[in-house]
């Protein structure tokens, strides 16, 4: 049950859960040139980077993990193609070495005297701070969780105790409703709770169980999928391979131990529909993080108020933001995270040099949409909601080659890339496989 109880947690994008570095619990007043505010990929790729531009002693980290995950493997890990074990490494292994970790949890932020406090009583001062939260999951909001994950039958790809328990659900399903759920607020990685619906629907046809499953997609969007060229692709798909997809159903409680899953009808308020379920994916709610919500740094929604190209704040110029827990009107992804912090380095050399910022963040963001276990639709787009491909073939289209890259060239770049500062997205390729175009 403990286990159950951390699922109420914050977890950023590359999830930090928090040796031998500069690790500190002391209550003594600490002062940094260059503050971190979390450990996941947003929080470690930054500071790698700010340990090149300020010097390892003017760089320190606040995360209270012990490890870091690699998320967006986890969907694998679901259905069976990858190992849990495989997604993690400490935190002591990819913080940049010399680096100060702070290994507390962020209590208060107070920009207006450039202080932060940890939950042991530090108070940290800065000359320059960078947010890097990540975003909440709300497993409680949704009645009858987190206990119900007690039970058999019910699992989830957004937490590193639960994920585990949709392959344990998926390999016991024998017949009925296997159910998929996407929730009514912002979430990170948009494709995740569709991505496990295709790769148990092939499961399903691998061991000769399909013809007994009815495959259920409840969603709270009125789309499957935001952007319309992948969405009239996976369309497709779910015509081809007899999936069921409800628009705007939210799920709202789950009796584990009847094996029932309350949706409410958004477009109907108060309209509920119960569904019997053999296996329930569950996508948790999300939201902003509390200390960021209760601060001065937040948006009238909740979020790290910045600006969108050059992720500076737009009321504290010393303050900057990256992935998750942003205002950014993008989708959370790791490969939106690569993308902004090669812009967030160029911002902040530049305000350090009293310049101003001249490289503008277009809103990349990439979701692999895994299809089977063989096949991706690589999803690529900006702020416009308009394709913004890598490659020079149309990306709309399932490919082995994309599985690839998502299974196995993806999570290379991640921990040899992106978290030592070196990877800032696909940009230059995008311009070099476009001879030069956008």
């Amino acid at each position: 049950m403990a286990a159950l109880c951390r699922l109420r947690q914050c977890h950023p994008t590359g999830m930090a859960i928090s040796h031998l570095h500069t690790s500190s619990r002391a209550s003594a007043k600490q002062h940094y040139k260059m503050l971190v505010l979390g450990g996941g990929s947003g929080g470690i790729a930054m500071s790698a980077r700010m340990k090149r531009m300020l010097g390892a002693e003017n760089v320190a980290v606040v995360e209270p993990s012990e490890m870091h995950y690699y998320q967006p493997i986890w969907t694998l890990v679901g259905a069976g193609a990858k190992t849990v074990a495989s997604s993690g490494r400490s935190t002591a292994s990819v913080m940049p070495s010399g680096v100060k970790w702070v290994k507390s949890k962020v209590q208060e932020i107070n920009p207006d005297t450039n202080t932060v406090r940890t939950d042991d009583g530090t108070e940290i001062s800065y000359d320059y701070l960078i947010v890097a939260l990540g975003i909440q999951l709300h497993y409680e909001k949704i009645k009858g969780l987190p206990e119900g994950f007690e039970h058999p039958n019910i699992g989830s790809n957004y937490s590193v105790q639960t994920v585990e328990k949709t392959w344990k659900a998926l390999q016991n399903f024998k017949e009925g409703n296997a159910v998929f759920t996407f929730p009514n607020t912002p979430v990170k990685c948009a494709g995740a709770p569709q991505k496990i619906m295709y790769l148990s629907d092939a499961f399903l046809r691998k061991t000769g169980k399909r013809a007994k499953a009815n495959v259920v997609y409840n969603t709270s969007l009125p789309v499957l999928f935001g952007i319309k060229k992948y969405a009239d692709s996976l369309w497709e798909i779910v015509k081809q391979r007899d999936l069921q997809v409800n628009l705007r159903q939210n799920l709202i409680e789950v009796r584990a131990d009847k094996q029932e899953a309350v949706f409410e009808n958004l477009d109907k308020p108060g309209e509920t529909k119960v569904i019997e379920y053999e296996m329930l994916h569950v996508t948790p709610p999300m939201g902003p993080i509390s200390v960021i919500k209760g601060s001065p740094l937040a948006d009238e929604a909740g979020w790290l108020d910045v600006n969108k190209e050059t992720l500076q704040h737009k009321r504290y110029p010393n303050v900057f933001g990256i992935g998750d827990c942003t205002s950014l009107p993008t989708a959370k992804t790791a490969a939106a995270v690569a993308a902004q912090s090669g812009i967030l380095n160029r911002t902040i050399s530049k305000i350090l040099k009293n310049q101003k910022p001249d490289t503008k963040y277009d809103g990349y963001t990439s979701c692999p949409l895994v299809t089977s276990y063989s096949t991706v639709i690589l999803a690529e787009f900006d702020y416009n909601g308009q394709p913004l491909e890598t490659f020079p073939i149309n990306q709309a289209k399932e490919r082995r080659t994309m599985y690839h890259m998502k299974a196995d060239v993806m999570p290379h770049l991640y921990w040899h890339g992106l978290l030592r500062g070196l990877w800032g997205g696909p940009g230059p390729f995008r311009k070099l496989f476009h001879f030069g175009m956008k």
